[in-house]
């Protein structure tokens, strides 16, 4: 009786201890950059965020006037208060 409970102990599989977690992620698993943005006053009295440069275009009835591209909000571009 004890060879068979001896028997039936040893053939039972061995618990393995799991891999060691890795805390610090890998070059392929960090997160994208975000663009560098910089926030304007815009014409209309609002702040808005804006990636793209800022540049001197042809408004109608205001003449040459700058304008910031790209911003948030789905704006292309936004006339700014100089």
């Amino acid at each position: 009786m004890k060879a068979l409970a001896l028997a039936l102990v040893l053939s039972l599989p061995v618990p393995r201890l799991a891999p060691p977690v890795q805390l610090s992620p890998t070059p392929s698993q960090q997160p994208a950059k975000r663009k560098g943005g910089q926030w304007y006053f815009a014409a209309t009295g609002h702040a808005v965020y804006c990636y793209g440069p800022v540049m001197t275009m042809p408004v109608p009835r205001r003449g040459l006037s700058k304008v910031a591209t790209f911003c948030r909000g789905d704006q292309t571009m936004v006339l700014l208060k100089d």
